[in-house]
């Protein structure tokens, strides 16, 4: 053994020093915690992957300098998370007191080992803000499966253990995984289960390190046993329980069931003496004046000494706002322990990585054996850290979700706000309103926890080192060398030098703390533009196949349990739909698989030119016109369903309530017509290859008859697809309205929707317009549970014309329609939305006078006796729809964000041409968000279409977190005076809501500012004169 004196000590070295073992290394700069003078003493502390660690210390020294050294080694910025743990003289596991001299707590320190563990678990793994944090969180949660501490089902066990194998040997193969299985133990019964965890393995393709542990933390937070550590005890019968403590308060278990948990919001007191632990609980008011006090037997007096001190330890670090402050020495005679929580609060934490600029440097993953990048050396790659976490800002109607909002460490201008020291035991809350809200944005109004995220890294990871054997941990004096161990474990680089076995991930779902100052000379993955319009088919086609789940899966169960749909529709659905998910689930697979490859991340080991995607293409095209039969079907399917919803009530419910579900983000009959719309965008994105490739490219002739193959496809379906999506507007308006009938009825169009005033004899009132292909229907937003708008009027188009009328009125932007039985004086809130309306309703108005016939009367029997009895066409109306008009959309509930009631309160219009272009400008993508007031950048999964942007946490979420309607909404690039000093930065706002979005590079910021324009300003587009310019 070599003693620590014969080696120089310093604080801690870069990862690519040779004799770096450690986890992590000391950031340059910073410096170990001030010792008291005296001898020092050398403290053995084995870390949580398994390496020990030697540090020397003053033998007066307080627990706090031992604690200090190590998260200093680690340059762990989270480290009031952990502990030190150890065994006392009396064989029982205790913490280390970090306010008492430690060699007054270790008798022998020759022959003491502490472990630095995890002592303080989180409700929600995303409050961990650092990339190393949940790293070594997911060792401890890798420790407790293996010691049986951990109790799941197979299923979660799997499911874990096949998320601790990608990290450590990246993307699956067969013998590689069964060979690594075989000589790792896992599991206390791993055999039993090794064929569930490699068929789990198999489907995480691409997912780097960090992105595993995520996913393993977002599992393992949901099991019971998450960071339960059993105190045997018995109650007042005998009985044998067990006592824990977690975030929320003080838990009883039977075996491994918990039987009761009494919260800290009504425990008075917890107490001790001898060997009975006592809980008093609060008084509650409804049913009795006394005190209720719960007492449990324990094995001895220092095992309830142990378990209240631990007790008082997890109240204090995730209740209180500061460390408590020490009692004041008594005069004469203590009573009661001295003993406090000693370190920072979980708020105090969160605090301080939110106001720190802490650069972040790589640690290594001694069990890993992937790297970044295989040609890369820890100094010149790019290191982020980008994880979803908790925000602090709370956005009404939910651009973040309360308690388990997402967002991402970032380095580049701070970093984003903090979470609250609060639980997330309802998974995603409601939102409360905050200042700066936009009250149009819109969560799903559901509660429940969100799905785990499974984000595709943009960055390549490579095979790297293999890993140390078992028997000959590595250890190391305060960071600084070898003490026992082989330092020739590490891997090489191409150039010789010893690199770590894991450095961080580049910029990736799961990761965000590179230094941006550097962020364009250290990207490695391809530049060519050719790349980032193939990710872009990528990204929406995973997008595509959760759309064609919510059929083929969500709704097809759903309806497979109701006997309200006739065995025939339900027999159609399935038999258009299966082969179509079924083809496109392989399609997306050769893409990944092409991307992974193309970007250098790929576990195949096959030589040869992958970058480029037209054969794929073609080959797949050609497969998916052999599905024409089927995706002729889909109108029919639209059709019967829509049938079977007019003739049964219990098929409508049915519907209606499956609306209501997180996963269907958009009206139903939407996600029916996906499949002809993803057409109109693989035609798009060939025209952007075969417009990018010059003639002599390789994959321009794939690329080109590919293209000519999608084209005659589309011009095939073309008028199937303008029909069944003007049958899909008519069925969904319908629902918005109350007081019509007969809406979808053969030959009416819809064109265009919107809000204009209505000048009546109590003044210009606010009313949403309807235009159609036949007349003209004016409404008001009601008050009913569903917030439909109530119909007060229609103006059949025969016969009607439309004059300027600004003069006349003197009311700007106003013009008057005088139909053949009354007259109605509208204005606009602009000149273009006036141009806009007053355009179409005269093209409307000569398809009026086409057709040579009167309009179908489109309102009910009681409405049309009513409609007109004061001021020629003046509604009548309440009081509280007045009120109700008035509101925001915080009072609405799930169809509160329709495109309805967003140009309600956005007071402008859309029309079907509007719709028609952002079927094609449909995107998803990574981006980067950033607020007005904060510094951070957030990192998620973003989908535009139906003029929204939907937030996921990753591309795998089956729903949406929040929305942000885009209508009314201005997109700019930020000005010199925002400091926002990025690329690829766009900025989104409406009257006082401002939101920044980052993307990837020059192409991606390109398209989202292309597609978004489409939404938020129609007036400056290019509006095709007629709808099948479209195609």
């Amino acid at each position: 053994m070599v003693e620590p004196a014969e080696r120089p000590s310093t604080a801690g070295q870069r990862l690519s020093a040779p004799d770096s073992f450690g986890v992590s290394t000391l950031e340059p700069g910073l410096r170990p915690p001030s010792q008291p003078p005296g001898r020092q003493v050398s403290i053995r502390v084995q870390m949580l992957d398994d390496t020990q660690e030697v540090f020397q210390i003053s033998q007066r020294s307080p627990g706090k300098v031992l604690f200090d050294l190590v998260c200093v080694h680690l340059n762990l910025a989270e480290g009031d998370y952990f502990g030190l743990e150890y065994q006392d003289h009396r064989k029982m596991t205790v913490w280390l007191d970090l306010l008492k001299p430690t060699l007054k707590q270790i008798r022998r320190p020759k022959n003491t080992i502490l472990r630095f563990v995890v002592k303080f678990f989180p409700p929600d793994h995303t409050q961990l803000l650092e990339e190393l944090t949940r790293y070594l969180f997911a060792l401890q949660i890798k420790r407790d499966l293996a010691c049986g501490r951990l109790i799941c089902n197979d299923t979660s066990a799997a499911l874990m253990v096949s998320h601790i194998i990608q990290s450590e040997i990246g993307d699956f193969d067969e013998t590689q995984s069964w060979q690594h299985l075989l000589h790792n133990k896992y599991l206390p019964d791993q055999d039993a289960i090794r064929d569930k965890i490699t068929d789990c393995h198999r489907k995480h393709v691409g997912q780097t390190p960090a992105e595993s542990d995520y996913q393993l933390l977002e599992i393992a937070r949901r099991l019971e046993m998450y960071g339960v550590r059993l105190h045997p005890a018995k109650d007042r019968e005998g009985t044998k329980l067990s006592l824990a403590v977690a975030h929320i308060g003080v838990l009883v278990f039977q075996g491994y069931t918990k039987i009761n948990a009494f919260n800290w919001s009504k425990v008075r007191k917890l107490s001790f003496k001898r060997k009975r632990f006592l809980i008093k609980l609060r008084a509650d008011p409804q049913q009795s004046a006394h005190h209720d006090t719960l007492e449990f037997a324990m094995a001895s007096r220092d095992c309830c000494k142990i378990f209240w001190k631990i007790c008082v330890e997890y109240h204090a670090f995730f209740r209180l706002f500061e460390e408590p402050k020490p009692k004041p020495k008594p005069i004469l005679f203590t009573r009661g322990s001295s003993f406090r929580f000693s370190g920072r609060t979980q708020k105090q934490i969160i605090d301080y990585v939110k106001d720190s600029e802490l650069k972040k440097l790589p640690f290594e993953r001694k069990h890993s054996k992937i790297l970044s990048n295989s040609g890369m050396t820890p100094q010149s790659s790019s290191f982020r850290s980008q994880v979803p976490k908790e925000s602090a800002m709370s956005v009404q109607l939910a651009d973040q979700p309360d308690s388990t909002r997402l967002g991402h460490r970032a380095e580049c201008n701070g970093s984003e706000e903090p979470p609250p020291a609060s639980s997330a035991a309802n998974g995603f809350h409601d939102i409360v309103a905050a200042p700066g809200s936009d009250p149009i944005q819109s969560r799903q109004n559901h509660h429940g926890t969100g799905s785990a995220p499974d984000p595709q890294f943009l960055n390549p990871e490579s095979p790297g080192s293999e890993d140390s054997p078992d028997g000959s941990p590595c250890v190391v004096v305060n960071g600084n060398g070898s003490v026992n161990g082989s330092p020739g474990i590490l891997g090489q680089s191409p150039e010789g030098r010893h690199l770590s076995p894991l450095t961080s991930p580049l910029l990736g779902d799961a990761g965000c703390v590179r230094n941006d100052d550097e962020e364009e000379a250290r990207r490695k993955f391809p530049t060519d533009k050719a790349y980032f319009i193939a990710k872009e088919l990528l990204t929406t086609e995973r997008t595509y196949l959760k759309d064609l789940q919510v059929i083929t899966e969500s709704f097809h169960g759903v309806a497979g349990k109701e006997e309200a749909f006739p065995d025939s529709v339900k027999n159609l659905i399935s038999a258009s739909y299966d082969p179509v998910h079924t083809f496109h689930q392989g399609f997306l697979k050769e893409v990944e698989q092409r991307l992974a490859q193309w970007e250098g991340r790929s576990n195949a080991h096959i030589k040869g030119d992958y970058q480029r995607i037209g054969d794929i293409l073609l080959k797949n095209i050609q497969g998916l016109r052999q599905l024409t039969v089927h995706l002729q079907k889909h109108s029919e399917c639209l059709v019967e369903l829509e049938r079977v919803c007019r003739s049964s009530r219990k098929a409508e419910a049915v519907c209606r309530d499956f609306e209501q579900q997180r996963v269907c983000y958009l009206p139903l009959y939407i996600f029916l017509l996906r499949p002809l719309h993803r057409l109109l965008h693989y035609k798009l994105i060939l025209e952007r290859f075969c417009k990018h490739y010059p003639p002599t490219h390789e994959d321009f002739r794939d690329c080109r008859a590919a293209l000519a193959d999608i084209s005659e496809m589309v011009l095939q379906l073309q008028g199937i697809m303008m029909k069944m999506e003007n049958f899909q507007k008519l069925l969904e308006l319908k629902k918005d309205l109350t007081g019509i009938e007969n809406l979808a009825i053969p030959g009416r169009e819809f064109i265009r929707l919107g809000c204009l005033s209505k000048l009546s004899g109590k003044g210009l009132q606010q009313r949403m317009f309807f235009l159609f292909s036949d007349s003209l229907v004016y409404t008001s937003r009601g008050m009913t549970p569903s917030n439909q708008f109530k119909v007060h009027g229609q103006l059949p188009l025969y016969g009607m014309t439309i004059r300027e009328s600004e003069e006349e009125w003197g009311v700007p932007h106003s013009f008057t329609l005088f139909g053949q039985r009354q007259s109605v004086v509208v204005a606009a809130s602009c000149p273009s939305e006036m141009e806009r309306w007053v355009e179409d309703i005269r093209m409307a108005i000569d398809l009026a006078e086409q057709s040579s016939s009167p309009s179908t009367d489109l309102l009910s029997t009681s409405l049309s006796d009513n409609k007109l009895s004061e001021d020629g066409g003046t509604e009548l109306e309440s009081e509280d729809e007045l009120c109700g008009s008035r509101s925001s959309l915080e009072r609405q509930g799930h169809r509160g964000n329709t495109t309805v009631h967003v140009c309600w309160h956005r007071n402008t219009s859309v029309s079907m041409v509007d719709f028609s272009v952002a079927v094609e400008n449909q995107l998803s993508g990574n981006l980067l968000r950033k607020f007005k007031n904060s510094n951070g950048w957030q990192k998620l999964w973003v989908v535009f279409t139906n003029f929204s942007l939907f937030f996921y946490k990753s591309h795998q979420d089956d729903y949406p977190l929040a929305s942000l309607p885009l209508l009314g909404y201005s997109v700019t690039v930020p000005s010199e005076s925002e400091n926002i000093h990025k690329d690829y930065v766009f900025k989104l706002h409406f009257k006082s809501h401002v939101y920044y979005f980052r993307s990837e590079s020059e192409y991606t910021f390109e398209r989202w500012m292309e597609v978004i324009r489409s939404a938020t300003c129609s007036a400056s587009r290019a509006v095709p004169s007629t709808r099948k310019d479209l195609y």
